[in-house]
């Protein structure tokens, strides 16, 4: 048991964590009486327990949008997550069967995970019966916390073993406060909630009359991407493979290796399939059109190395490719990010070189 003093204000109400770091650094100034806040203990209640308590704002509605008979997607307008969106920056995507639904990344908050509930109340009165994670970053996951709250521990959460083990680990915590700062706490009392449920290529999983296929072909945007496939409507649920309007993050990930994972979602898709992403619109030629965007990069460091060409002029290399001259003035993050991303595929293609 510990006492941890907590701020309420004069009427007994708990400030949010949010008053907490505005008023507290007022203090020196004001003085707790003058700000209307108070010191008082709350017994059994420390630190962790505290935060898990306190929520930040509720994230505002956002109406549903069909894209078939089964699938419906809640857009994101935002590419990234600030403290004006609450971190709603990511797709969130559910199936809706005659047995409940099942939810295809679950976003970045509780919060954003009880306003995904409440959408979809509006479409079904179907309970939510599963949650597919597509990979460990953080606004794919952490909404689990308000499904898992929702519905109990029972609720099957799946994702690729590899995701499992990093947000277990160090990955989980990073994320989660990740996201506190960049939202400016709106995203305070999420809780790290883990997939519970293992799951692999090629497995389907038979949900009322709608049938969910899994593919995963190795290192892409990370190591453990989980593609979707809505056998039913011929619709796949690309995660952060590729996106519309925005160059992703591929850290984590590899360029040959997001080529095979796209060729080989094509061939199983066919020319009538849709793909999803979480960042952006859903498009029949996405998987092309940012592969092509891919390749403008990937090819001109594969040539630099070869010839022996260094980074800097690689890059100047990469930006006179017409595959990525003509996307540089509308894709987000474009200059911020495309000298890093260079550097990752030129330091892939050496390696490949060996």
């Amino acid at each position: 048991m510990c006492n941890r003093p907590v701020l309420v204000d004069l009427n007994g109400r708990i400030a949010t964590r949010r008053d907490m770091l505005v008023h507290l650094g007022r203090m020196g100034a004001m003085g707790a009486a003058g700000m209307g806040l108070a010191l008082t203990p709350m017994v059994h209640t420390c630190a962790g327990e505290l935060v898990d308590f306190i929520e930040g704002p509720p994230v505002p509605d956002i109406a549903p949008r069909q894209l078939s008979p089964h699938v419906w997607m809640i857009p994101a307008k935002d590419p990234f997550p600030t403290a004006d969106n609450h971190g709603m920056m990511s797709n969130i995507v559910f199936v809706v069967t005659r047995d409940g639904v099942v939810v295809l990344d679950s976003g970045a908050s509780l919060q954003i995970g009880h306003m995904v509930l409440r959408m979809i109340k509006t479409v079904t009165s179907k309970p939510v019966v599963a949650v597919f994670n597509s990979h460990f970053h953080g606004d794919h996951w952490l909404g689990n916390h308000a499904f898992a709250q929702a519905a109990g521990a029972k609720l099957p959460i799946y994702a690729l073993d590899y995701t499992t083990e990093q947000i277990q680990g160090h990955e989980g915590p990073l994320w989660r406060s990740l996201m506190e700062r960049w939202t400016n706490q709106s995203t305070t009392g999420t809780t790290i909630t883990p997939p519970n449920r293992s799951t692999s290529h090629g497995q389907e999983f038979r949900f009322g009359e709608v049938t969910l296929r899994m593919h995963h072909y190795g290192q892409a945007h990370t190591k453990g991407d989980l593609t979707v496939e809505v056998v039913n409507d011929k619709v796949f649920h690309v995660g952060d493979l590729a996106m519309e309007n925005r160059i992703a993050n591929i850290d984590d990930g590899s360029y040959p290796g997001t080529f095979k994972t796209f060729d080989s979602l094509t061939q199983a898709g066919g020319k009538d399939a849709l793909f999803v992403p979480c960042h952006g619109n859903p498009q029949k030629d996405l998987l092309h059109t940012y592969g092509t965007f891919l390749k403008g990069i990937w090819e001109p460091c594969q040539e630099a190395v070869k010839s022996e060409v260094p980074l800097a002029q690689a890059k100047d290399m990469v930006l006179k490719d017409p595959r990525v001259a003509r996307r540089a003035a509308t894709m987000l993050g474009f200059d911020s990010n495309i000298g890093k991303y260079t550097s990752l595929a030129y330091l892939e293609a050496e390696r490949e070189s060996f």
